[in-house]
């Protein structure tokens, strides 16, 4: 019998075994290395979630992993809203990767005797990756075989130890083999914990010698970078795949990012960005860019439309975005010499050749058609992580060349131009669309709520970005909020609590149907929520389904920048 279909028939049963034990007894021989307060928790297999409660009673954040239904139902309605919970397996763990958190405690409670050996390698990898420096690995051993006709594997403290130097895990404790506390005869239990003591990646070492001392004739290089980094922390579920250490994205959304990340710096600023005066720059073709200079970077939204001449001139803008990277900072960036071939960024041609479109739309189908652009793991998980850091050293560095160049001297640029052209996003602008809804909305009759308060808005209110501007820059309709003035003021810059967000669900589900109810509105909220948020399907169009994922990512960007909570 399949293990997860065991525990789904038998989770009724289960319950009542799993939970007349207590966290505190059956895990008592770890207890030095039991998470504290306002720690980061990930279950993995919480079954009906009987560790994954006590851990969150004890102040934890904890995030519980469980493939079988049942178990995962019964588990969300024993341990109340406070815990989040996944449907996600070992080894693959694709659900809680998306999420670029890191954890510091891991507990992989009586689980690893159901994982074939075959993929124990590469599972224990996968759960490593998933670790905060100095966060520890639990892993609890079972000895004894089944008789019930779940599917089990030999375990031993030997394995795990090989598996944790391969990992440059630390082993902090291998305790005794211990009876069980079902007091079940033939099966006994050992635990081994094992930590990681610094990220040790050296991918922000890599990061910073590209920023600050690769030779650079143009800002290529510094613009991919920035790219990359704007693109994984705001477009987490562009993954296209991750295979061999690898992440795959979209080469079409990297390169509308080119053209974004540009836009001011020549269409508003006419500021050069390379060392040659007499040297155009590649991206911009009289077919391509120069038909898009009515356009502003934030009208290249997610979502967007676009049809007849401007559909053309962006797709031939983008093509000539990806030969400008290829040529360029896609071939030149690398470690060791060149002859090496050790390139950290590549490109994929598309499975078919594309086709110019008369219509366009900026969606995740689109981006795709134009191949995939390919990257090592390590440093993708690098950009999602520090990007809070490695962000400002970019745009500094960026600024610094545009000084050294010939033009920009003797145009006398000032410091704030070079930054406001390189803002990202117009905060204003991005909102006039949720405000025009608002407002129509209520010309029509509507009622208008506060999403935090539940009160009908009167005519003064304010638009609430959930995730804050000044920490996730991000302008999509799933993140813009109707609000009181008085409560988005208290809110100010943090983020829901996972009890206030829960409270506010139906409130924001309401708005949400409510608001965007043509199709052509559903197609851009849906798009711009798949790109931005964790585990949603291209497919999707359930509002609810946006909802959980927006909780996942507000606990995600809190972990990353340490926000507050509201």
């Amino acid at each position: 019998m399949d293990n997860i279909q065991f525990y789904n028939q038998n989770s009724e049963t289960l319950f009542q075994d799993y939970t007349s034990v207590n966290f505190e007894d059956v895990h008592a021989c770890w207890k030095p290395f039991w998470p504290c307060s306002g720690d980061k928790v990930l279950d993995v297999g919480a079954g009906v979630g009987r560790d994954s409660k006590w851990l969150s009673d004890q102040g934890c954040s904890v995030i519980a992993l469980e493939p079988a239904k049942s178990m995962r139902e019964l588990g969300q309605n024993y341990t109340g809203k406070q815990v989040q919970w996944l449907d996600d397996v070992l080894p693959e763990l694709s659900r809680v990767q998306a999420l670029g958190m890191r954890f510091d405690v891991i507990l992989v409670s009586a689980v690893w005797m159901h994982i074939a050996p075959s993929y124990r390698a590469r599972a224990f990898r996968k759960l490593s990756n998933l670790l905060a420096p100095n966060g520890c690995l639990v892993i609890s051993l079972r000895h004894g075989g089944f008789s019930d006709g779940r599917e089990g594997y030999p375990c031993s403290s030997d394995e795990l130890a090989q598996f944790a130097k391969d990992a440059c895990l630390h082993t902090r404790l291998v305790t005794e083999i211990e009876s069980d506390a079902l007091k079940r005869g033939a099966i006994q239990w050992q635990t081994v914990v094992m930590s990681l003591p610094d990220d040790g990646s050296g991918d922000l070492n890599k990061v910073r010698h590209i920023i600050v001392n690769d030779s650079k004739s143009s800002t290529y290089k510094l613009a991919l970078l920035r790219v990359l980094l704007r693109i994984a922390d705001a477009h987490s579920g562009c993954v296209m795949d991750r295979t061999d250490g690898e992440v795959s994205i979209p080469l079409g959304l990297v390169a509308l990012y080119w053209i974004k990340a540009y836009k001011r710096l020549i269409d508003v600023g006419n500021i050069q960005q390379n060392s040659n005066t007499k040297k155009g720059l590649a991206f911009i073709t009289a077919d391509g860019w120069e038909q898009l200079k009515h356009l502003s970077a934030d009208d290249l939204a997610i979502g967007a439309v676009f049809y007849n001449e401007e559909a053309e001139a962006l797709q031939k803008a983008i093509q000539a975005a990806i030969k400008t990277m290829k040529d360029g900072p896609v071939k030149f960036i690398y470690s060791g010499a060149l002859e090496e071939n050790n390139k950290e960024f590549s490109t994929l041609a598309p499975s078919k050749r594309r086709k110019m479109e008369s219509s366009i739309v900026l969606d995740p189908t689109f981006f795709e058609s134009f191949g995939s652009f390919v990257l090592k793991q390590n440093l993708w998980e690098c950009f999602r992580l520090y990007y809070s850091w490695i962000e400002p050293l970019v745009v500094n560095q960026w600024i610094s060349e545009m000084q050294r160049f010939e033009a920009n001297r003797e145009n006398n640029i000032t410091l704030q131009t070079y930054h406001d052209c390189l803002m990202w996003l117009d905060k204003k602008h991005d909102t006039h669309r949720v405000r025009s809804k608002i407002e129509a909305l209520q010309a029509d009759g509507h009622s208008i709520r506060c999403v935090w308060g539940q009160t009908k808005l009167k005519r003064e209110y304010h638009v609430d970005h959930c995730l804050p501007f000044a920490y996730w820059p991000n302008n999509d309709h799933w993140n813009l909020l109707p609000s009181s003035q008085s409560l988005n003021l208290k809110k100010s810059d943090k983020v829901p609590s996972r009890d206030r967000l829960e409270k506010s669900k139906s409130t924001i589900l309401d708005w949400w149907q409510l608001a965007w109810q043509t199709p052509s509105e559903q197609q851009r909220f849906f798009n711009e929520a798949t790109l931005s948020l964790p585990n949603i399907p291209q497919q999707c169009r359930d509002f609810e389904e946006v909802f959980d994922a927006m909780g996942f990512q507000i606990k995600g960007v809190q972990s990353r920048l340490l926000i507050n909570e509201w």
